[in-house]
């Protein structure tokens, strides 16, 4: 007898709602596409005991017609697609026919619908998949579906759930990463009684962020546009202080779709090499605009993977649009004090409650009142009066000799580089002077002017490149138009612990660690440097036989007139590889490693080859800027540090040193005033 068993229709049922639907989450992920489907502009997602019990999703979409009800949980039914060809150019959410009938086959459920411009609505009413009645119903225009005792009828999937807080949380990051991905849609999510999340629906992305993730996060972002090779990228991603231990932040939308790509988060975390620390991860929220006939969503039944036809242009555009934003991002991180007024703890520490009985019309005590004019009072003369404190406007400025008899800290902290320059350089020019119109003493190179320039011209878009960032460091400073805005004039105040130097520029106070921010300087002179020449190859007296597997060996084959364009010349061989010339720079025993790093990406999809050689390069310079920058904790002459205050003034993207540390900090003369109870 045949031991292949033909499984009932009930059973084949039960095995395909495995693959759709897993736990109450991906429920409520299937209901919301419907609803986005069907021209929602407001949707409503209810929960109870984490979605267990019941699950609601209500929206004010198009609706289903009366006739199409028991036709919608059957397996295969949609209205989406109808031809073998319409799975080329797919742009609705959903399209495989599969989720309706997925959880009607495990759940109790209730679809109540009233097509726009009916009288009257209907409900179906279903359980285990099996049909119990269809029934007019009075309703609004749209559709509800209504969800109960999930998995009542397969036991051995219901233990699997987690606790009702765990699916709950589930399914409120599923909402958030829907609601992020359409913006013009309002959504609401209730869980047992209480309002969770809700958005505006206004179509502004930023809104929609500070929804979902609030304040802090979405003040910390940079918005981003570019669009290569017909892939459209637009969104926002973190600045360098917004980051994160994972990659639980990093959100990716392909024509309106959340999805999970590995090309995608490599270009995203390739573009903040030298922005962020190595461990920690990058924040976005990027949506891409890329034709569907390239892209392939049917690869799951989730939905959640896709593929494209070339990982190469789609990995391009993300890492080119994230580095152009980064690039020229000129925000530095504030310096955080307390909210609390320093007179306000005063009060509260010397002041007691019982000294408190009446109360004046400033709403102070009098009691209160007198003892901070005990302690305010001018001191009474005596016989022996102290001597008077001048105000500080008053204080004469000491002579020349005196100044110059005074340790050099003193000096830097008690003059204006204007005045230093003033008082004790003698004939002719200055050096301190000549600094911004001779070379940086530390290199030959001026410091990225044309940078400084797109910069201020930010608010245009920025355009599509084949270099990773505009050529800098090419035009002298008289070449920059008479139309770029001058940068705010800047005054040195001092230095503290002979680490921070502090700044004035209009209202706010710069924090600067000068390490950090000469690092910077080096290291992007470096990295100009090595831009504005062509790459060039050192030839090998011995040819380098590095061990391949075969899929390698295929991959630098594949691409070989990209990896030879970078300082490359190879032969291939079985079973390895013979290197006869490797980029100008790069030590022999980093060969290896560089090779397989860029097969291994290129055939992934998740780099190029001259992006990789740059990451290379770049890994490499951090070590000779960080040992040529000077260093904290030592005194440099004031002509230096005015040297490297010049110069970051002049750069204001450079807001992080390449470990990622902050080069300055900021805090407005508005906070300190609120601080010192001015406001």
């Amino acid at each position: 007898m045949g031991k292949i068993n033909v499984l009932s229709f009930a059973v084949a049922n039960l095995i395909a709602a495995g693959e759709v639907v897993d736990r109450p989450s991906s429920v409520i992920k299937e209901l919301l596409e419907n609803s986005i489907d069907s021209g929602a502009t407001s949707i409503t997602v209810e929960i109870q005991n984490g979605g267990v019990t019941y699950m609601r999703v209500a929206d004010n979409g198009c609706g289903i017609e009366p006739d199409d009800l028991p036709v919608a949980i059957r397996r295969h039914a949609t209205s989406k697609i109808k031809e073998a060809e319409d799975l080329e150019g797919i742009l609705t959410l959903g399209f495989r026919g599969e989720a309706l009938a997925a959880i009607a086959s495990v759940s109790d459920m209730r679809i109540i619908s009233r097509p726009r411009g009916a009288q009257s609505g209907a409900m179906l009413e279903a359980s285990g998949g099996n049909i119990l009645r269809v029934s007019e119903r009075a309703a609004s225009e749209g559709t509800t579906v209504i969800v109960e005792n999930l998995f009542a009828n397969v036991p051995a999937r219901r233990k699997f759930l987690k606790k009702d807080v765990t699916e709950a949380m589930a399914v409120s990051a599923v909402v958030e990463k829907i609601a992020l991905s359409k913006p013009d849609i309002s959504f609401k999510l209730i869980v047992d009684g209480n309002v969770k999340l809700e958005t505006v629906g206004d179509g502004n992305v930023r809104n929609a962020i500070y929804s979902v993730f609030g304040k802090e996060f979405s003040s910390k972002l940079i918005p981003t546009e570019l669009e290569v090779d017909g892939i459209g990228v637009k969104g926002f991603v973190g600045r360098p202080d917004n980051v994160r231990a994972n990659r639980n932040y990093q959100n990716f939308f392909i024509n309106g779709r959340y999805v999970k790509s590995r090309t995608a988060c490599a270009a995203l975390e390739q573009a903040y090499t030298s922005y962020i620390a190595p461990d920690k991860f990058p924040c976005c929220v990027l949506f891409l605009d890329i034709n569907p006939a390239t892209v392939d969503v049917n690869v799951h039944p989730a939905k959640l993977e896709v593929k494209f036809s070339n990982e190469k242009p789609v990995f391009e555009a993300i890492y080119y649009a994230v580095r152009n934003a980064l690039e020229q991002n000129a925000e530095r991180p504030n310096i955080a004090i307390s909210e609390r007024s320093a007179r306000s703890d005063w009060a509260k520490t010397k002041v007691s409650e019982a000294t408190l009985p009446i109360e004046d019309r400033r709403g102070q005590s009098l009691k209160a009142r007198q003892i901070e004019t005990e302690l305010f009072k001018a001191p009474t003369p005596t016989t022996s009066p102290a001597p008077a404190v001048a105000p500080i406007s008053a204080v004469s400025k000491p002579t020349v000799s005196e100044q110059k008899a005074a340790p050099q800290k003193e000096k830097f902290v008690t003059m204006t580089a204007e005045e230093y320059v003033r008082e004790y350089v003698r004939g002719g020019m200055s050096d301190v002077q000549s600094a911004e119109k001779k070379p940086s003493p530390i290199t030959s190179a001026p410091i990225r002017e044309e940078k400084a320039e797109t910069v201020i011209k930010k608010a245009e878009p920025p355009k599509a490149s084949p270099d990773l960032a505009p050529t800098v460091g090419t035009a002298p400073r008289e070449a920059v138009p008479e139309t770029v805005a001058e940068p705010l004039s800047h005054r040195i105040v001092g230095e503290a612990f002979n680490s921070y130097v502090i700044v004035e520029r209009g209202d706010t106070m710069l924090l600067i660690d000068k390490h950090a921010a000469h690092e910077r300087i080096i290291f992007e002179e470096l990295k100009a440097a090595m831009r504005s020449a062509s790459p060039t190859s050192q030839m090998l007296m011995l040819p380098l036989e590095i061990m391949m597997t075969s899929e390698e060996i295929q991959t630098i084959e594949q691409y070989r007139k990209e990896i030879e364009a970078t300082g490359f010349e190879f032969s291939a061989g079985r079973y390895s590889v013979s290197v006869s010339a490797i980029p100008e720079g790069i030590g022999t025993d980093a060969v290896s490693d560089m090779l397989v790093v860029m097969a291994e990406r290129l055939r992934s999809g998740t780099g190029t080859a001259d992006v990789t050689r740059d990451i290379v390069f770049e890994k490499a310079l951090y070590q000779a800027s960080c040992k040529a920058a000077i260093k904290a904790g030592r005194e440099y002459a004031t002509e230096h540090i005015k040297w490297i205050v010049d110069k970051l003034m002049a750069i204001p993207d450079i807001t992080v040193c390449p470990h990622g540390r902050p080069v300055a900090m900021e805090l407005s003369k508005k906070n300190l005033d609120r601080q010192f109870e001015r406001t």
